[in-house]
């Protein structure tokens, strides 16, 4: 199977994704020695309808070390054309006519697909919407557990705005394909994961359980994968220290479990739990680095 654009983790087989962790490990080598001319040739355009710091840097960052140059803008929404009503799909037309692969932020839940439908060029869906998807995000978390773990026979908690989460949501899709997982989703009851998620779980035969307390599960699973939830989504905010990782949580936690987090974080990850070797979302934003390098050149190598 070969890729045209990544709008969603359902695209991903788990063949497909072997492949694209093959390749992750040669652009660490890559990185290592400096980086490569390859990709002096290709320029690609990113496109963010929303404000991001680390995915835009991520992918420019791939994009350089691959020898590529880079179109950029992070504030898309309020271009003149923008304002003036031009639609994502004349913009990603005109676009596609100067570069070889768009990366998209989107502010719509959708907006990436519909760029692809009319896209010349690849398209790679950077987060769209509150509640859509990230399918980079879960690829590089996916690539961290691979890294620590087998994905077969893995238990993992999500924790935090799930409802919201589009990290969560297309991790949990990608994590669907694999046997013998279990998932948690810890959440206030206002903020727990979609029907959508469960019902694919569910015709999946993935086992999953919902709580609404850390405590339960913290110590029963390989991954906790920490998300933010903002105090004003929630009718007590009062209640969200039940949500949070500190000191005390670490201690239940089992001695080899990986903590993952997509940041950026606030209260919901003390600092005091950065240096524990569990703690592994440093490294994790750094493999993203890494996977989309390997990303673009799947994408790339197509044209």
């Amino acid at each position: 199977m070969t890729l045209r654009h990544v709008v969603e983790s359902q695209q991903f087989t788990v063949p497909l994704l072997m492949e694209l962790f093959d390749r992750t490990r040669g652009m660490e080598r890559v990185v290592a020695r400096g980086g490569t001319l390859d990709y002096q040739h290709r320029i690609m355009a990113t496109l963010f309808y929303q404000p991001s710091t680390r995915t835009r840097f991520s992918f420019e960052a791939a994009m350089h070390r691959l020898g590529g140059r880079v179109l950029s803008s992070d504030h898309a929404r309020v271009f003149s054309s923008e304002i003036e009503g031009e639609q994502v799909e004349d913009s990603i037309r005109i676009i596609g006519s100067y570069a070889d692969v768009i990366v998209i932020r989107h502010h719509e839940v959708g907006g990436a697909k519909r760029a692809a439908r009319v896209s010349p060029v690849p398209v790679i869906n950077a987060g769209d919407g509150n509640g859509g998807q990230h399918p980079t995000q879960a690829l590089l978390d996916l690539y961290t557990i691979y890294r620590g773990r087998p994905l077969d026979g893995l238990s993992i908690a999500f924790i935090g705005d799930l409802e919201h989460g589009r990290t969560a949501r297309s991790l949990a899709y990608l994590l669907a394909k694999f046997d013998r997982v279990k998932i948690f989703f810890v959440a206030p009851p206002e903020l727990q994961m979609k029907p959508d998620i469960l019902q694919y779980l569910d015709r999946h035969n993935v086992c999953y359980e919902l709580a609404g307390d850390i405590d339960k599960v913290v110590g029963e699973v390989n991954v906790v994968y920490q998300t933010r939830i903002q105090p004003s989504r929630v009718a007590d905010a009062s209640g969200l220290r039940r949500f949070a990782i500190d000191s005390s949580v670490l201690q239940r936690m089992r001695a080899d479990a990986m903590i993952l987090h997509p940041l950026p974080r606030t209260v919901e990850l003390d600092k005091t739990v950065d240096s524990d070797p569990r703690a592994l979302y440093f490294r994790q934003a750094t493999n993203g680095l890494f996977v989309r390098m390997a990303l673009l050149t799947m994408l790339l190598d197509l044209g």
